[in-house]
C-alpha cells in the first residue's frame, strides 16, 4: 500500500502517481488516508508566486526485488527549492532550462513539472536500487519529444543527450526515439498539414471481446440486428465531414473498430461505396482496414476490399500459442489465422500487418520466440508489438481476482526476441508509443519495410494532422493552425444511443466548425 499526503497545494498529482506506478508496479494507491502502509510519500510544491519551496519525504519498509521487506522502518529525505532561474541541488543548470520572473506560465509550469519528475525520480531510484530505461515519463508520445529537438536544429546526437538529460531516459531507449523521430519525418514528407486531414471511421463490433481489451467494442452476437441501422447514422456523419471538409483532401482513410471485417460483405461493399462516393480517394496516401480478427475474414470480404483500392490491412492473431487463445477469449485457432493471412496474400494485398502483444497471461519467454518464428515464415510488410498494458475497463483488470493465477511478464530480453526477428525481415522500427500500466514498464513499436509503414499510426501519436473521426466511441482531434493546441471532440460510445442521437453528434462537430476554419 502507498499513501501519497500532499502537505501543500496540490499539483502534478497525475505526473506523480505515474511516476510511483513505474516504480511500484501492481501496488495499490491512495492519497491522504490514515492508515496503516508500506510506503508514504508527503509532497509539497513550489509556488512561484508564493514563492514557497518544494519539498518530497519519503518513509517506509525497505523495498527490494519488487516487494516491501521487513518490518524495520527506513527513512530517506531529499527536498529542493525551486525559485526562479535555479535547479535542484546537485544538478547543473542546462542550456535553455532556466526559468526567470516574467516567462511564459505554461512554460514555467513544465520545468517545474520535469525538475519535480526529476527529483521524485532521484529519491525513488535511491529507495528501490531500480532504474527505469524510460526515466520520468509517464505520457504516451516519447518521439514527439525527440521529434522537437530535431525540427529545432538539433543534430541526433545532441536530441539523444538533451532527452536523456531532461527525462533520465536510458541511452538506448533515447537513441530508439531519435532514431524513430527521424524515420518518422521522412515518411512524413508531403503530408499537407494545412489544408489536409487523416479521416477515421469506427466499426465497434467484434466476433467477441478479449480478455484485456478496453476500446469501443461490442459483440456482434448481440449487435447483428442493430448494424444497418448503426452503418446509416454512420453514413449521415460522414456526409456531414464531406460537406464540411469540401475544399479539403483526406491524406488517410482508416477504418478501425471493434473489427470492421465483422461486417457483411453487402455492408462492408456500402460502407466503402459511400466513403469513395464522399471521400476524394484517388491521391490518398493509406487506406487501411482493420481485418484484425481471422475469424471475421472470408474471400467475399477481402475481395469487396480489394475492389475499392484499400492498400494496408492487419491480421493480428495476438499470439500463435492455442493455450493462450484460448485464456484471452479470442474465438480463432493458430490455423484459422494461417488460412485468413494466405487467403489475403491471394487476394493480391501486399502491404499486410500482423499484431503481437507480450505480457499476455502465462505466456512464457519461449512462447514469444515460437510465435516470431511463424512471423519469420510468414514474412509480414509491417510487424506491430505491443506490450500488455492493463486497462481499467478490461475484464483482465476488472475480474483480476479470477485471473489472479496467471502470470502476466515482459522484460527487454523478450522485448528483443521481436526486434531481432524484425531486424532479419529487414523491418526498421517507424512508431513507438507507451501506456499506462505497461507488463514491464516498456513500449509499443511498430516495424515496416521500406514503403510500408503506418502512416496514420503516426499521424495520430505525433498529432500535427487533424484526425476527423465518425462512429461511436470515436474522437476527432482538430490541430489548429499553430500547431499547439488541439480540440477534442468525441462522439457517444454507446451504439444505441450513438444511433439516436446521430444529429446530437453532427451537431457539437457544427458548432465547432463554424467557430473555427476546418
Amino acid at each position: 500500500m502507498i499513501i501519497i499526503k500532499y502537505t501543500g497545494r496540490v499539483d502534478f498529482e497525475y505526473d506523480i502517481q505515474g511516476l510511483l506506478r513505474t516504480f511500484f508496479p501492481g501496488e495499490p494507491m491512495v492519497t491522504n488516508r490514515e492508515t496503516e502502509a508500506d510506503l508514504i510519500l508527503e509532497a509539497e510544491f513550489y509556488d512561484y508566486f508564493e514563492n514557497k519551496p518544494m519539498v518530497l519525504r519519503l518513509e517506509g519498509k525497505p523495498y527490494m526485488q519488487g516487494e516491501f521487506k521487513g518490518e524495520t522502518e527506513r527513512t530517506l529525505r531529499q527536498q529542493g527549492s525551486f525559485l526562479p532561474g535555479s535547479v535542484p541541488a546537485g544538478e547543473e543548470e542546462q542550456e535553455g532550462n532556466g526559468i526567470r520572473p516574467g516567462d511564459d506560465y505554461d512554460q514555467v509550469r513544465k520545468e517545474t513539472k520535469n525538475r519535480l519528475k526529476r527529483l521524485l525520480f532521484n529519491l525513488l531510484k535511491e529507495y528501490t536500487g531500480k532504474t527505469p530505461v524510460w526515466g520520468t515519463l509517464s505520457g504516451i508520445r516519447p518521439t514527439k519529444i525527440t521529434s522537437s529537438y530535431l525540427e529545432r536544429g538539433y543534430s541526433e546526437a545532441e536530441a539523444k543527450q538533451r532527452f536523456m538529460r531532461e527525462y533520465y531516459v536510458s541511452g538506448e531507449k533515447a537513441e530508439q526515439c531519435v532514431k524513430i523521430s527521424r524515420k518518422e519525418a521522412e515518411i512524413l514528407k508531403g503530408i499537407d498539414y494545412k489544408n489536409g486531414y487523416s479521416l477515421y471511421i469506427g466499426i465497434p463490433f467484434c466476433p467477441s471481446t478479449c480478455l484485456y481489451c478496453s476500446f469501443t467494442s461490442y459483440p456482434l452476437s448481440k449487435y447483428r440486428t442493430k448494424t444497418d441501422a448503426y452503418l446509416e447514422a454512420l453514413g449521415k456523419e460522414l456526409k456531414y465531414i464531406a460537406e464540411v471538409c469540401a475544399m479539403r483532401k483526406p491524406d488517410t482513410i482508416y477504418i478501425g473498430g471493434g473489427t470492421p471485417t465483422t461486417l457483411e460483405p453487402y455492408q462492408l461493399d456500402n460502407l466503402l461505396g459511400i466513403v469513395h462516393k464522399l471521400f476524394d480517394t484517388k491521391a490518398i496516401r493509406e487506406f487501411t482496414v482493420e481485418a484484425g480478427r481471422p475469424d471475421s475474414i472470408t474471400r467475399e470480404k477481402l475481395k469487396v476490399l480489394g475492389r475499392y483500392d484499400v492498400s494496408r490491412i492487419s491480421i493480428n492473431p495476438q499470439t500463435m500459442n492455442q493455450k493462450t487463445l484460448d485464456i484471452i477469449g479470442r474465438h480463432h485457432t493458430v490455423e484459422d489465422f494461417l488460412n485468413a493471412y494466405d487467403m489475403a496474400r491471394n487476394c493480391g494485398f501486399d502491404n499486410i500487418n500482423m499484431d503481437f502483444i507480450l505480457g499476455l497471461p502465462d505466456e512464457t519467454e519461449e512462447d514469444v520466440r515460437r510465435s516470431m518464428e511463424w512471423v519469420e515464415r510468414l514474412k509480414p510488410d509491417s510487424l506491430t508489438i505491443h506490450s500488455l498494458a492493463l486497462k481499467r475497463a478490461a475484464r483482465l483488470n476488472i475480474l483480476k481476482e479470477q485471473y489472479r493465477q496467471y502470470t502476466i511478464e515482459n522484460s527487454d530480453e523478450i522485448m528483443e526476441i521481436t526486434r531481432q526477428t524484425a531486424k532479419k525481415l529487414d523491418l526498421t522500427p517507424y512508431y513507438l508509443y507507451r501506456q499506462k500500466n505497461m507488463a514491464g514498464n516498456l513500449e509499443n513499436i511498430g516495424y515496416a519495410k521500406d514503403g510500408r509503414a503506418g502512416i496514420y499510426n503516426i499521424l495520430i501519436m505525433e498529432e500535427k494532422q487533424t484526425i476527423l473521426a465518425a462512429g461511436a466511441g470515436s474522437s476527432t482531434k482538430m490541430v489548429h493552425p499553430d500547431g499547439r493546441k488541439i480540440t477534442r471532440i468525441e462522439n457517444v460510445k454507446d451504439v444505441d444511443i450513438y444511433i439516436s442521437d446521430i444529429d446530437k453528434m453532427i451537431e457539437r462537430k457544427r458548432s465547432f466548425f463554424e467557430q473555427t476554419e476546418c
